[in-house]
């Protein structure tokens, strides 16, 4: 993808599978991480620093098959763990091929864990 200035960019160039999955997940996680989302190294980051990627919680990036959502201390995280993929340094995510990939109360929760799990390093 193409750099984007903003995240509302970013998303708006996105074919129409990948924001119709975007669509369902972004007001999942503005319910939970309202307004700290921005760019960061290309792709939207959604953190409680007050700046991009000072403590950063979670993240999207899109590929030409799937959109990757994933958490920073996502190997942490332990509500159905094991729907997320490892990666590196303690980060796991999850691939979204499909609506039906997005289950609203996993990621909800996900999510209040994750940034739990972030919040005392941003006071």
């Amino acid at each position: 993808m193409p750099k984007f200035a903003t995240l509302d960019e970013y998303l708006a160039a996105l074919p129409a599978a990948q924001r119709e999955l975007t669509d369902l997940l972004l007001p999942i996680v503005e319910a939970a991480l309202p307004g700290t989302g921005a760019l960061w190294h290309g792709h939207p980051v959604w953190s409680l620093g007050g700046a991009p990627g000072k403590n950063p919680v979670c993240y999207l990036k899109a590929y030409s098959g799937y959109v990757t959502f994933g958490f920073w201390r996502g190997a942490e995280l332990t509500a159905d763990a094991d729907r997320l993929q490892a990666g590196a340094r303690g980060m796991a995510a999850v691939k979204l091929r499909t609506p039906a990939d997005i289950e609203a109360g996993l990621f909800a929760g996900w999510l209040r864990q994750a940034r739990e799990l972030e919040a005392p390093a941003a006071t």
